[in-house]
């Protein structure tokens, strides 16, 4: 049965053949004119993008404070983080990229920098973790002029942060524990030794573990995750070590030295500084994040099944979380729109009918094992759908966002679309697609085997990271990222609040262990 929902400008009906919207005049006509606007603003940005490429964001002063995100044209430099210090790094010398072994006479230097940091420089990035008005009116008041402007423009405009840590990580699949503490300093670190307004961030431990910290605002995780295979397995595969660790090559010249970056904070701004990183150090502590590494079995038992991998940890998902939480709750999966232009994701609601109806038979004694997989069957191939909607313009959230947005535009009130985008997504989740270039692997295995036999490279899947994490969008929610790193491997990044007495991230790792097991049983013949 239909079901309409009525605003004074605009209807639209929801039934069996799908929405119907009606327009007032007035409607098209804001329409009309917010569509000349966007392709104005399009046709600027595409201009602009011609000659910029970098999307580091900092608050800009108008009518209110607000964040930006500035496109600074090509940058030549890096900013690098050691020991509570900032540095300048060059990349190029007489407009040539400087090799390997270049970059390395000039981040040797750093590191045996015994320079200590200047007064309120080690914890200066925690402005940027704090609340965003605190740094905004910091930056007005600390860093429009003199030698902290041009130490702050040196790190917005580096192609992106490079952070030395003198911490260690000890990772490996057998070091499910150890993942936590390495995933906690990729996410937040210590909230002053990373640069949270940079569109990335290298972080590189003291033993050599590597790993990322992304914006978000500027891409999603299919492109930061691309970046870093690449940089890996160029690194890895083509550059390469010597075997005392230095990189190969020899410098063609010894002229470019690091710039250590000169900061004069007054005690005020320090003040500021510390109240941010008050700030930013509350948020973290209340970061319960956990890495459960499976790998019992993986997508090549899943494929055997005929079952979509995506589709049967969702159901995963689905079974853990009501087993969890003992009832059923809007779910968030990300789907990617890259077949538009400038497309971003989509939602899939993975919490349907269709798999309430298979968890419940999960645990239904009475309900024989045929029919639990039939009902499997049944919703992994309804996901699949609702996947496959979501990626060709058909899903349904983004289009109650346009129309939210719309209804705000005209100050209409929508009792329909207030409650329908303001419930909460007490499981948010996302997959990390491990996506490298194939045939770019495949030509430096076979230019260099000996180095592919002497790491264990045999194809992408071998440089597969771990995938990555992001905070839970409700307070008493989960956020579930996971990563198929190979054929019988999966990483799930559990995180919640600790605040909340709903949630517990290893406790909810359990059940998605245990959800794997009784999904297996299910689908292995007797």
């Amino acid at each position: 049965m239909a079901e309409a929902h009525e605003a004074v400008a605009f209807q639209f009906t929801v039934g069996a053949e799908g929405v119907s919207v009606n327009v007032s005049y007035d409607v098209f006509k804001a329409l009309v004119y917010a569509g000349l606007r966007s392709w104005k603003l399009r046709c600027r940005r595409t201009m602009n993008s011609l000659y910029n490429s970098i999307y580091p964001g900092h608050p800009a002063r108008g009518i209110a404070w607000c964040d930006k995100i500035i496109h600074y044209s090509d940058s030549h430099h890096i900013a690098v983080y050691h020991k509570g210090r900032w540095f300048k790094v060059f990349m190029y010398y007489q407009n040539n990229l400087l090799q390997p072994c270049e970059l390395q006479l000039q981040l040797d230097e750093i590191v045996r920098d015994t320079t200590p940091p200047d007064y309120g420089e080690e914890h200066l990035a925690a402005l940027t973790a704090g609340e965003r008005t605190l740094w905004a009116e910091a930056r007005e008041k600390y860093f429009l002029s003199g030698v902290n402007r041009g130490s702050l423009e040196a790190i917005e405009k580096a192609a992106f942060v490079l952070i030395l840590d003198d911490d260690e990580f000890d990772i490996g699949v057998k070091a499910e524990d150890r993942y936590d503490t390495y995933a906690n300093a990729m996410l937040h670190g210590k909230a002053y030794n990373r640069w949270f307004d940079k569109s990335f961030s290298f972080i590189v431990s003291k033993n050599a573990v590597v790993g990322l910290n992304v914006e978000h605002s500027w891409a999603d995780a299919p492109i930061s995750g691309q970046l870093y295979e690449y940089v890996i397995s160029e690194d890895i595969m083509n550059f390469g070590y010597d075997e005392v660790g230095n990189t190969c090559g020899t410098p063609r010249f010894t002229a470019l030295k690091a710039i250590k970056l000169k900061w004069s904070i007054p005690e005020g701004c320090n003040d500021m500084i510390e109240t941010s990183l008050v700030q930013a150090t509350k948020l973290y502590d209340d970061v319960d994040l956990h890495v459960c590494v499976h790998d019992a079995y993986g997508k090549n038992f899943m494929k055997k099944c005929n079952l979509s991998p995506d589709a049967y940890i969702q159901m995963v998902l689905q079974l853990a979380h009501y087993r969890d939480s003992g009832r059923f709750h809007l779910t968030y999966e990300a789907s990617m729109t890259r077949l538009f232009r400038d497309g971003r994701t989509e939602t899939v609601r993975s919490c349907s009918i269709e798999s309430s109806e298979w968890v419940k038979a999960m645990d239904d004694p009475t309900v024989s094992k045929s029919e639990r997989v039939k009902l499997l069957r049944h919703a992994c191939d309804y996901h699949q759908q609702q996947y496959r909607d979501a990626m060709t313009g058909k899903g349904i959230d983004r289009h109650l966002f346009c129309l939210y947005v719309l209804s705000k535009y005209l100050e209409i009130d929508s009792p329909f679309l207030q409650q329908v985008l303001h419930e909460p997504w007490k499981l948010s989740t996302s997959q990390t697609p491990a996506n490298y270039d194939d045939q770019r692997l495949k030509y430096l295995v076979k230019k260099n085997p000996d180095l592919a036999k002497k790491y264990g490279i045999v194809d992408n899947r071998s440089l597969a990271s771990i995938g990555g994490g992001f905070g839970p969008v409700a307070a008493d929610g989960y956020g579930v990222s996971y990563i198929i790193a190979s054929e019988d491997l999966i990483f799930f990044h559990i995180s919640s609040n600790k605040s909340s007495s709903e949630t517990d991230s290893k406790r909810f790792g359990q059940r998605i262990r245990q959800a794997m097991q009784d999904m297996r049983t299910l689908l292995t013949a007797d």
